[in-house]
């Protein structure tokens, strides 16, 4: 009786992994108003893009999709090796926050930004790989592709 529970079980759990992968294979990432990437983990959500200099813009996006102006938020993006890590911090530029200093050079390096919505709020971070190559599928760069490859 217990060898069928514990099969039963393993099918059940492997069945759903399938589905799971299944169902996420197919779906793609959201972009940004100007091609970014998309950081769903704060309200506004906010686009992280790579300017032709190297420095980042994020914009915050309202729940239409539309750019809203920073209203006091601190944004803090580490970036490069962990042995020497580049620290950009963002100055208000219009309805964007421009970083002062420019990403590591490079094509592709580990990066984490760290938002908070008010100087006393608690940081939300996001990490992920800043991939400067372009993705053959949508012509975005890698850090901003929506194929979901």
């Amino acid at each position: 009786m217990k060898s069928i529970v514990r099969r039963l079980f393993t099918f059940l759990t492997v069945a759903s992994a399938l589905t799971l992968n299944v169902a996420t294979a197919h779906e793609k990432n959201v972009a940004g108003p100007n091609g970014g990437r998309l950081i769903t983990e704060v309200e506004p959500r906010a686009e992280f893009f790579v300017t032709a200099e190297g420095k980042v813009q994020i914009t915050f996006i309202g729940e239409d999709g539309k750019a809203v102006a920073p209203a006091g938020q601190i944004v803090i993006v580490t970036a490069g090796e962990r042995s020497a890590p580049t620290r950009l911090t963002f100055n208000q530029v219009g309805g964007v926050l421009l970083s002062e200093g420019t990403l590591p050079n490079g094509n592709s390096f580990p990066a984490v930004v760290q938002i908070k919505a008010t100087p006393e709020a608690k940081a939300v971070a996001a990490r992920f790989n800043v991939n400067l190559s372009i993705c053959s599928g949508c012509s975005k760069p890698e850090y901003a592709c929506t194929c979901g490859h």
